[in-house]
């Protein structure tokens, strides 16, 4: 079976807004038919740092932004309690539609992770945000997003919270390009908010970005 892929919708163009327009109308992979629609990154095409979640929850779909549901809003307390700058960052998802399961009218859809294949077929569109963006730092937040950057091999709980060099700087020099930029992984907020300590996973959220706030602060 041929490997789905994104890379026919996404225009050569340097212009967020226009990639975001393209992205509409994305047929990469089979998510799009059971989503709302496409939902891209948001944030400043001048960010410093750009967080890469997993993808669109219900209410993202619902929505059309990135980290508007319940998880968006405990991320946006970490980044405050963490010391960094909302304005100067840009957030997206690894994947750009909502996978989720068959819910019952006026249910909630409830998510399902996405699979390798979805992950590759999407990668053309975070390839060519980070090639507009260009950021010094980026955050992968859970096990979706770190593995679409590192690798399959990715281990979240064994990584998490240290700097690590730019994902494409070495097995995939032409993807995610940036300069002498850093990397920082760690949990995704929707495991804070199933956390039965969630107030500790908070903390060790806050940890983690506070990493990323001291190795911005230092260059």
């Amino acid at each position: 079976m041929e490997q789905p892929t994104a890379a026919p919708f996404v225009p050569a163009t340097d212009d967020l807004e226009a990639l975001r327009e393209a992205a509409k109308g994305c047929r990469g992979c089979h998510l799009y038919a059971d989503a709302i629609q496409t939902v891209f990154g948001t944030g400043s095409d001048r960010a410093r740092v750009v967080v890469v979640g997993e993808q669109p929850g219900d209410i993202e779909d619902k929505r059309g932004e990135p980290f508007v549901g319940p998880a968006g809003k405990l991320l946006d307390r970490a980044f405050d309690e963490a010391g960094l700058d909302r304005s100067e960052m840009y957030v997206t998802n690894a994947v750009k539609h909502f996978k989720h399961k068959p819910a019952a009218p006026g249910k909630r859809r409830i998510h399902q992770t996405p699979e390798r294949m979805e992950i590759v077929a999407c990668r053309p569109w975070l390839i060519a945000e980070f090639s507009v963006l260009r950021p010094r730092a980026v955050v992968a937040l859970g096990a979706t997003a770190a593995k679409a950057l590192f690798g399959p091999s990715f281990r979240v709980t064994k990584q998490r919270g240290v700097v690590l060099p730019w994902p494409g700087s070495a097995e995939r020099p032409d993807e995610f390009p940036a300069d002498e930029a850093f990397a920082v992984a760690t949990i995704h907020p929707s495991a804070v908010l199933r956390a039965d300590d969630r107030e500790g996973a908070l903390a060790g959220l806050v940890s983690d970005l506070r990493v990323v706030a001291k190795a911005l602060a230092g260059t």
